[in-house]
């Protein structure tokens, strides 16, 4: 497990990860003194002569000139409880480090999975599934963060304590050493291998309930008016309440288990003091009397450090499954935040040599050896069967796929990964469903633009050109107006209209459609056509690319291109 949780530790944070050990080291150290410092009360309690019999408090006190026991008495008080103060407070702060560095390494964990995930492809977006995607962005991180770093943390600082504790008393007293051996040892023993396999498995069971259970609620909700016209909402909550009970049922059986370590302590602290006071009969009432009391102080202390030993294995072995998905992390996908605002400026054409392109998953070509040339200022239309691979071709020329072979040539320059983003920049898009993001037509139209950043006069046109000005007007935010998620209150040509002022709004120098009218009524389907059509008469520069089903929706298409298996 130890190598593997190095793995997923991103390199920048390594090395400040040994320091924060240090910090584990210097709190165990801290409470193994501030424990250390009861003594001379325990002392005092449990013998009130010890002032003078014993040779380091009678030194102390000699050597500071005290004259009365009882204000030694109160000194020593005052200075183990300023001690412990000050400890605690050094505690505190070595604490925020060590939470300090756990969280940052949250937020740059999550942050990773979410640039790989993305970084993956659009082929491993459609493949896996979004419910799970997002879960583990946003939970798995979290939870390898409290259920694996944080115990990890938690088992070498009590481990260092316990050691310390228990040579501390070995050399005091072999004998309530060897008992501290007898008593715990068989205890943890007992714990780790009755709960290993179990917590594994009971961590596994639970991570893919909630996964489904995430999945569930998600398609439930996005599915709804189908869900409630065919009446499944039933077979929706009967599976969501099947996973519940799964999560339900491991965790009872987790939170028992959380419960073992600190009854098995108890108990072996119980046993421990009863055997000292069994075998303890009859010899020196002094010494066994102090040896009774160093017992119960270091118990009392190895106790807590027992349970949460055991209770941080616990959480390992329960959250394990988190390294396995954060070991799906690429480091090469890390740097696809960068923001190149460069564009490519067509000046001849767009050409597919040879194309030929298979899925990952796929046992044969969905095109093949295919070659066309689109000249700039053309509108091209592409149709065909459903199935032919009219989107994968568009998603080739989108650069979102990469041919199986052949290549895409702008100008004569291979769209490879250095222009891909650069020619992304220059063009628009409009989908058969558009993505809106639940939030107001002007950020979805400015996508990707910070609110202080869009040009509003720019806006002004393209909502114009995309006919969306009277809409606009009439709504009583106007543009700031929000939509809900996906444009839930917008009707499908509205929709498609944002999608296209948000094309135009790109500037972009090839506008591609695809099937940007199949699911819209004729009127609005015209309508649509009609603002397409428009839009290439008033910018002759304007390259148009449509997919389209129909051939019939495609007349305004200078040429068209039919697709066949």
């Amino acid at each position: 497990m130890k190598m593997d949780i190095w793995s997923v530790i991103p390199k920048r944070f390594r090395a400040k990860g040994i320091g924060v050990s240090l910090t584990i080291f210097v709190r165990a150290l801290l409470n193994f003194v501030g424990l250390a410092a009861l003594l001379p009360i325990l002392y005092l309690i449990l013998d009130s002569e010890s002032i003078h019999s014993n040779t380091t408090l009678n030194t102390i006190y000699q050597t500071l000139g005290f004259q009365s026991d009882h204000h030694f008495v109160i000194a020593v008080a005052v200075v183990v409880i300023t001690f412990i103060v000050i400890k605690n407070i050094i505690n505190i702060y070595l604490y925020r480090v060590e939470r300090d560095y756990i969280y940052l390494l949250y937020r740059n964990l999550s942050r990773r999975l979410f640039i790989s995930y993305f970084g993956e492809g659009l082929q491993f977006v459609k493949r896996e599934n979004s419910a799970v995607l997002s879960r583990n962005v946003n939970v798995v991180c979290y939870t390898f963060i409290t259920g694996i770093l944080r115990p990890i943390a938690t088992l070498a600082s009590e481990l260092l304590l316990l050691l310390m504790i228990f040579l501390s008393i070995a050399i005091y007293s072999p004998l309530g050493a060897l008992l501290a051996v007898v008593v715990f040892i068989p205890v943890a023993w007992l714990y780790f291998s009755i709960m290993r396999y179990r917590l594994d498995r009971y961590g596994n069971i639970e991570n893919e309930a909630q996964r489904r259970k995430y999945r569930d609620v998600i398609e439930t909700f996005r599915g709804y008016a189908d869900i409630e016209i065919n009446n499944a909402f039933g077979h929706q909550l009967s599976r969501f309440d099947q996973e519940l009970d799964t999560i339900i049922r491991v965790g009872r059986k987790n939170a028992t288990i959380s419960m073992l370590p600190n009854n098995l302590t108890e108990i072996g602290l119980a046993v421990g003091m009863a055997l000292l006071l069994i075998f303890g009969a009859g010899a020196d009432s002094a010494e066994i009397k102090l040896l009774f009391g160093v017992f119960a102080v270091a118990g009392l202390r190895l106790m807590p450090s027992a349970r949460n030993i055991m209770s941080a294995w616990s959480s390992l072995r329960y959250n394990h499954y988190t390294i396995d998905i954060l070991k799906t992390v690429k480091a090469d996908k890390e740097d696809r935040t960068n923001s190149v605002a460069e564009k490519i400026s067509i000046t001849r054409d767009i050409e597919l040599r040879n194309i030929s392109f298979r899925f990952d998953n796929g046992s044969s070509d969905t095109l093949r050896d295919l070659s066309l040339t689109i000249n700039k200022g053309e509108k091209v239309g592409i149709n065909g069967e459903s199935g032919v691979g009219k989107t994968t071709l568009l998603n080739i020329l989108l650069g979102l796929y990469t041919p199986t072979e052949g290549g895409v040539y702008i100008d004569g320059k291979l769209l490879d990964n250095e222009l891909r983003r650069k020619w992304q920049n220059s063009i628009g898009y409009v989908s058969q469903s558009t993505f809106l993001a639940d939030n107001t037509i002007l950020a979805n139209i400015a996508l990707g633009c910070d609110e202080e950043a869009v040009d509003m006069e720019r806006i002004e046109r393209v909502v114009k050109a995309a006919s969306l000005s009277e809409f606009v007007a009439s709504l009583p935010k106007g543009i700031n107006t929000r939509i809900g998620e996906c444009g839930a209150l917008l009707s499908g040509g509205q929709r498609q209209r944002i999608g296209i002022a948000r094309a135009l709004y790109k500037q972009a120098d090839i506008l591609f459609f695809d099937e940007a009218t199949s699911s819209l009524d004729s009127a609005t389907k015209q309508s649509i056509n009609n603002a397409i059509e428009h839009l290439s008469e008033s910018n002759k520069e304007l390259t148009i690319v449509v997919v389209a089903h129909r051939e019939s929706s495609l007349n305004y298409c200078d040429r068209i291109i039919t697709l066949k298996k």
